[in-house]
């Protein structure tokens, strides 16, 4: 085994000693490191990607001496590395205008928590991608829990309170149904760790034997990692906890955490059960029906706020429901558009609530969108990729959401019937409503104010904020122009993910 196969495991415990040794540095220091351990991160992940497309299957790295199925392991395929990489870019370039800001929201003696919680929560990220034991699962979403809960609440005004006590509750209402779901998986298995737990199902499947059973933990695992992904129409924690939440923290919480349990979700239906199980329970058509709706009643919810940060709050219900819808098909064309979703909209979402702050600040932080009109003009680098992010919203050409939407659609092609009429059909009328509220807001941001409207000085962007905001926007451009590699990787990685 070579050192680049370690890859993996080192980069979560650079983030755990991150998380420990930044709670000692001053604020300044505590903030560089973060920065340097999400690049070192990055590097380590895409080195670790480079490793897994020279190899013909994932391989498994196993933790301490103990094998499976005693022992704890984690796996590395195409699909872990793809998503490590993405994951931890997305979060390395918001971390620049996302830390610029940080003051407004978080005291300087509780930056360091800020840090800490930063370079927690990429821990659990990672290890969510990469373990193969279904009991680490619970320990880092419940790490996970914390960390997010953190992010949020640093931000101390009343209505940050209320909604993340809201999201408190959901979320440990959540966590009670996966502990209770994996407690009942082992106590009819005798397994934690995947591989040796895929097996067992089959038996039980086979015998016919705790049938029932086994149908109740596909259904608590599902609906906890629902909650937790803000799926239609489990979503109600969502909204005020992203529009109050400071922009950084509502970046990698929409962008990046809710995209984990869904990963989590695929590994469970392919690693665990097995797709042909997860069909034949309906769990599927479940999934499909709240992503159709989540797409549209998302959307309609969204055209109808005056405040800028929900109505993209709401925006991203109505983007979980286009990986709901893919993965509800049942087909791996459809897993494989819900994985490109997860990679585009970690990126277009982020950049959405970054830009989002730069135009309000400009607009004597105001949110409502009569407030709003000229903030393209008073900032030109936020108005500019505001603009880009909103269009691949929206699925316009050459951006990584109108990529999203062809794949489900050809996805859907596959299927006959009222289902392929409904997959096109759900996709026509959310797009539709997606041009209505996003185009309402770049037109508003670049209407001419009103002349007794008095915008007071503001703070002007730096320019490496603006640049990691651009490099941002390029991405979201390259997924685009560039998808084929992207989803290239996704086919053949899904192949050997089970």
């Amino acid at each position: 085994m070579s050192l680049v196969h370690n890859f993996p495991f080192i980069s979560i415990l650079l983030c755990m000693s991150a998380g420990i040794f930044t709670s000692v540095f001053k604020p300044r220091v505590a903030r560089m490191v973060t920065f340097l351990v999400t690049g070192t991160v990055l590097v380590l992940s895409a080195m670790a990607l480079s490793l897994t497309m020279s190899l013909d299957d994932s391989y498994p790295y196993i933790m301490g001496h103990f094998p499976a199925p005693w022992g704890n392991e984690i796996r590395i395929g195409r699909l872990e590395a793809l998503m490590a990489t993405g994951f931890s870019a997305v979060l390395l370039v918001s971390l620049i205008p996302g830390f610029e800001r940080m003051p407004c929201f978080v005291s300087e003696k509780k930056s360091n928590l800020y840090c800490i919680m930063v370079d927690l929560a990429l821990a659990a990220v990672l290890v969510l991608i990469y373990t193969n034991d279904l009991f680490t699962v619970y320990v880092f979403i419940e790490i996970m829990t914390i960390a997010s809960c953190a992010l949020v609440a640093v931000r101390q005004n009343g209505h940050t309170l209320v909604a993340i006590t809201r999201y408190m509750i959901m979320h440990l209402f959540g966590s009670g149904l996966l502990l209770l779901g994996i407690s009942m998986l082992y106590g009819i298995t005798g397994h934690l760790l995947m591989v040796p737990l895929s097996e067992a199902v089959r038996q039980i499947v086979d015998s016919g034997q705790y049938l029932g059973p086994l149908t109740v933990v596909i259904a608590l695992i599902t609906a906890a990692l629902a909650i937790k992904s803000a799926m239609f129409p489990f979503h109600v924690w969502a909204p005020d906890t992203y529009a109050f939440a400071p922009p950084l923290s509502s970046a990698i919480l929409s962008g990046i955490i809710s995209k984990a349990y869904i990963f989590v979700m695929v590994k469970f239906f392919y690693r665990v059960i097995g797709m042909d199980i997860i069909i034949s329970q309906q769990i599927s058509p479940f999934l499909f029906v709240c992503g159709v709706a989540g797409m549209i009643i998302g959307s309609v919810i969204a055209i109808s706020q005056r405040d800028i940060r929900r109505m993209i709050a709401y925006s991203s219900v109505a983007q979980i429901g286009y990986i709901y819808m893919g993965l509800g098909m049942g087909s791996a064309a459809g897993t494989e558009a819900a994985m490109f979703q997860m990679l585009a909209h970690a990126a277009v979402k982020s950049l959405l609530f970054l830009a989002t702050y730069e135009l309000i600040n400009v607009s004597g932080d105001r949110k409502r969108f009569r407030y709003l009109h000229g903030a393209g003009y008073r900032n030109i680098p936020a108005g500019i990729v505001f603009t880009v992010a909103a269009m691949s919203m929206v699925g316009i050409p050459f951006t990584g959401g109108f990529i999203v939407k062809l794949n489900l659609a050809i996805a859907g092609m596959a299927f006959g019937g009222w289902m392929r009429a409904l997959v096109l059909v759900a996709l026509a009328v959310s797009t539709l409503l997606n041009g209505i509220y996003f185009l309402h807001t770049v037109v508003s941001i670049y209407r001419k104010p009103a002349q007794d409207m008095v915008y007071p000085p503001s703070e002007k962007m730096s320019p490496s904020a603006a640049g990691a905001l651009f490099v941002s926007m390029l991405y979201i451009l390259y997924l685009g122009i560039g998808s084929e590699p992207i989803m290239r990787l996704i086919e053949t990685g899904l192949k050997t993910f089970s």
